[in-house]
């Protein structure tokens, strides 16, 4: 799919580079990747009110993430078709207006269906909204930009338990929808006026089969995962997994042979934007496990309150927000090889002493080292996502893109699900027989392990990897 470097693909169009923008399109992705799992503490409370078992709520959730992963192909297209202002602005009224269903639902069906449309508001602010950003930012100020997207990743998932939970116990989990109301209708005012304005190309053809395969595929790996998670036991998992896994590969064949397919598969063969296909999907995968495995180590297995648990896992915040305005200086100092061999041996160490953690361990210890932690990811996922684009040309940003955020969606599912299996593989081994945080021990260094790959595929890079972004090969001449 070609894409050029202009707004929309219009000549004379072109987008300077702005801060403002970029805060836009990271606070509608915050309100998206938040409410993917912001749910999880209104389960009780929701299920009371519509008379169901706690359980049976899950298809909410599973339904908007399944959404949000099967509707990121299209949006590119629909973006090249219709025009990338007309397509954010869009999601974002849909994703406001569906939040407003959502607090409106009598029942589950009516929560479901509106979760639904809402994922498909969040599929489209996901990879069009970067896009947006990407296509008026110079190579030179691409880690600047990329530091104000990077953000929501980080911090939607440590900050999602803590919203949920207050808004739920002080208000009402119609709260958790509520409050997208005037985020949106800021968001859709301020995109009005800051995202330029641009023709989409009415002679772009939309690959039937492509889409048909990648998002039947994509599906089928998400609910799979899911299920994983869920029900391991159960053989639909790996059935589902592994339709998925064919449906994928069969997109794959079908898109190197056609005239217009969905995506340019050639974005694969440049090796930095490789690298966060494959090391980097490692990174994501583990890194998403531990606002998973962090709450219920605490709670399950060390026997603290919710609200211990979740001030504990704060710190993971703290170190995320508190090494932001060092990541940048220390990318252009070390280069992104450099940066991320030591962001992924280092949150490897955080995983491995993790595992060492008891009741008894001194609170401001347990807190320093998930400060370190959430400091380590927070440079790993700035030099992932900025490295990616630094050698993409501009003809190839469209697909570089939607694959991005596509491959983000199922590392994130992925990290969960692994997450999972491995605390029911460590459950009753014989090394932990009467310590019940022991699963989870098991769990955190087998992550670690993991997360190994990801140093061993960053060590393969070249050495001035991405130099044009961090600017290190400029500096040192």
């Amino acid at each position: 799919m070609a894409a050029s470097n202009t707004v929309d693909g219009t000549p004379g169009t072109a987008q300077a580079w702005s801060p403002r923008l970029a805060l836009l399109v990271a606070a509608t992705f915050f309100m998206e990747f938040l409410d993917g799992t912001v749910l999880t503490t209104a389960i009780p409370n929701i299920a009371a009110d519509f008379r169901v078992p706690a359980p049976d709520v899950n298809i909410t959730m599973t339904a908007y993430l399944l959404t949000v992963a099967m509707g990121i192909p299209l949006s590119g297209w629909l973006a090249e078709r219709f025009g990338a202002r007309r397509i954010f602005c869009l999601a974002i009224a849909i994703f406001t207006l569906a939040s407003l269903a959502c607090s409106l639902s009598q029942d589950l069906a009516a929560l479901t269906l509106s979760r639904i449309a809402q994922g498909f508001g969040g599929a489209m602010m996901v990879p069009v909204g970067t896009l947006v950003v990407l296509r008026g930012t110079p190579k030179a100020e691409l880690l600047r930009a990329t530091a104000f997207l990077v953000w929501p990743g980080l911090l939607a998932p440590v900050l999602a338990p803590l919203v949920g939970g207050a808004l739920t116990t002080y208000l009402s989990w119609h709260w958790i929808f509520l409050i997208n109301l005037p985020l949106g209708a800021a968001a859709f005012l301020a995109a009005l006026r800051l995202v330029p304005a641009g023709a989409g190309d009415g002679g772009r053809r939309l690959d039937w089969l492509g889409l048909a395969l990648t998002t039947l595929g994509v599906g089928a790996l998400v609910v799979g995962l899911e299920l994983a998670s869920t029900h391991p036991d159960a053989p639909w998992a790996a059935m589902s997994a592994a339709s998925g896994a064919v449906a994928l590969a069969c997109a794959v064949l079908w898109m190197r042979r056609a005239r217009n397919p969905l995506f340019d598969l050639g974005v694969f063969s440049t090796c930095t934007f490789r690298a966060m296909a494959t090391g980097g999907f490692a990174y994501r995968l583990t890194i998403s496990s531990v606002p998973f495995l962090l709450p219920l180590m605490f709670q399950a297995g060390f026997g603290w309150s919710p609200l211990q648990a979740g001030a504990m896992v704060a710190a993971v915040f703290i170190g995320n927000i508190g090494i932001k305005p060092a990541t940048t200086p220390l990318i252009r100092r070390f280069g992104f090889k450099v940066m991320l061999v030591f962001a992924s041996l280092a949150s490897a160490a955080t995983f491995a002493l993790c595992a060492l953690l008891t009741a008894d361990t001194p609170g401001p210890l347990t807190f320093a080292l998930l400060v370190c932690s959430g400091a380590f990811r927070s440079i790993g996922f700035s030099a992932y996502t900025s490295v990616q684009y630094a050698d993409i040309a501009p003809a190839q940003l469209t697909s570089a893109n939607v694959v991005s955020a596509t491959l983000v969606q199922l590392a994130a599912a992925a990290g969960i699900a692994v997450g999972a299996l491995l605390i029911r593989l460590f459950d009753g081994l014989s090394a932990f027989p009467s310590d019940a945080a022991g699963p989870f021990r098991g769990a955190f260094l087998a992550m670690a392990v993991l997360m190994l790959a990801s140093t061993a595929d960053s060590l393969f890079l070249p050495r001035h990897a991405g130099a044009e972004v961090s600017q290190r090969r400029a500096q040192r001449v």
